[in-house]
């Protein structure tokens, strides 16, 4: 055998020996260690405790959470809402009148309609709810009313409902009897740190659901509030919304804290809440209490009533600030956002990217935090995440509210203006259809990952 085989014979020979050798090798006898519980047991409790105080439910698609929501309403309540030729919904047997002469009423009465009830508003104006007496249907009513008097105003009392996900509970209203006249109440509170929105000393309106006003996220909150007779009615809505705007907590704070916050239920756990004819009073309320900035996180459709009513507030100075609402890009503009002369909110996400159900168009004026992101929760957990423009709008009412005191049509214009130097992202002096002037207050989004 030539010597190369040789030696490759004798190193495979020498290499399975040591293979063989330390298969051979004697094993340790090393102590028996406890079974360490998987990774996911581990972290499972701490989840669960996350979950507590944090739900992460995903709203899913807001456009049809909005016209399910209107579906369920007109279904389950249809003895006193029924839709108008649109399919939005609306209170049955009720026709709103603005002012109305004493021809419109006569003509009123020729066709089936009385007078309910009368508010007078803040600028003198007369806010009348008719009603239907002879069993014809409301838009017949309205039909006939409008050729014998074309130069009233009259409308349906359409029914609003909130631009966003809730965190968790009911819509608004769904059941129970409609109440009273609204009565307005107080719950004191000294308001202690301080919102970039306002200071101390400063007030912001809120036309929405009621609030859980023993969440911790209150507990010196200076809330004055109206409606429901003084009543109580919390509504998960309401609640979270107030929270942007004037609560803290040890996880969580709004925009100005120290801001006394004006709340109006127009809700009351009613079929009927969220009308028109509520809204406005609630709007009468505030401009008699010379609230400058309001926050009206609601959605509808045009209304020629409440649009007097927003027209007139904001030709006394009032800041009126709304959700644009989530039902897409390419949907008709919803009310009271695109009014003249009200500040449209659209929503963005943590990046700054407008959220894709929200709405586009001129009626935007700014964007805010509207997704990934916490707000105050009813019940169990305290806290959940929220999505929608309901949610923006309460940012940038909130961050208006300390530069208005008192309604001022020069303050107001001057207070916008500022605002609108200060929002990100936008070209300056311009305004694009989905962020507007550009995005505000994206420092006061409380990100989920805070409560884990």
């Amino acid at each position: 055998m030539p010597i190369r085989l040789l030696i490759s014979a004798l190193a495979c020979a020498l290499c399975a020996g040591a293979a063989h050798a330390q298969l051979r090798l004697p094993q340790l006898q090393l102590p028996q260690l406890p079974q360490l519980p998987q990774v996911q047991e581990v972290q499972q409790p701490l989840r669960d405790a996350g979950r507590r105080l944090l739900d992460r439910a995903d709203p899913g698609d807001l456009g049809a959470l909005r016209l399910d929501r209107v579906g369920g309403l007109l279904k389950q309540h249809g003895a006193v809402l029924e839709p108008d030729p649109r399919g939005e919904p609306v209170v049955r047997g009720e026709v709103l009148a603005w002012s109305p002469s004493a021809q419109g009423l006569a003509a009123a009465r020729t066709v089936g309609l009385a007078v309910h009830s009368e508010q007078v508003m803040d600028g003198g104006e007369r806010m009348v709810v008719l009603r239907v007496t002879d069993g014809r249907s409301t838009a017949a009513a309205l039909e006939s009313l409008r050729a014998l008097d074309p130069d009233g105003a009259y409308d349906f009392n359409h029914v609003y409902t909130g631009s966003g996900a809730a965190p968790g509970g009911r819509q608004h209203a769904t059941g129970g009897s409609p109440p009273g006249p609204a009565g307005a109440g107080a719950d004191a509170g000294a308001g202690a740190g301080a919102g970039a929105g306002a200071g101390a000393g400063a007030r912001v309106g809120l036309v929405d659901g009621g609030i859980e006003r023993g969440h911790d996220v209150f507990g010196d909150a200076s809330i004055v509030r109206w409606g429901c007779d003084g009543a109580a009615h919390p509504s998960p809505h309401g609640t979270a919304v107030a929270a942007l705007m004037v609560g803290r907590s040890a996880r969580f704070k709004g925009v100005a804290p120290q801001a006394a916050l004006y709340a109006a239920d127009i809700y009351c756990d009613t079929p009927t809440g969220g009308s028109a004819a509520r809204v406005a009073a609630a709007l009468g309320w505030l401009a008699r209490e010379q609230v400058a900035v309001v926050n009206l996180s609601l959605v509808g459709p045009p209304n020629q009533i409440l649009e007097r009513v927003v027209a007139g507030m904001v030709k006394r100075g009032h800041v009126l600030v709304a959700a644009v609402g989530n039902d897409g890009p390419a949907a008709p503009p919803l009310y009271p956002a695109s009014y003249p002369g009200v500040v449209g909110v659209s929503g963005v996400d943590k990046r700054g990217r407008p959220l894709p159900e929200a709405a586009r168009g001129p009626q935007v004026m700014f964007a805010a935090p509207g997704s990934q992101m916490v707000s105050a929760a009813m019940g169990r957990p305290p806290y959940r995440v929220v999505r929608g423009t309901s949610f923006a709008a309460p940012i940038v009412a909130a961050l208006l509210a300390g530069a208005l005191p008192r309604p001022s049509p020069a303050a107001a214009r001057e207070a916008l203006a500022a605002l609108a130097r200060q929002a990100a992202g936008g070209v300056a002096g311009t305004r694009n259809s989905e962020t507007g002037y550009g995005v505000l207050g994206a420092d006061f989004r409380t990100d989920p990952s805070a409560f884990q």
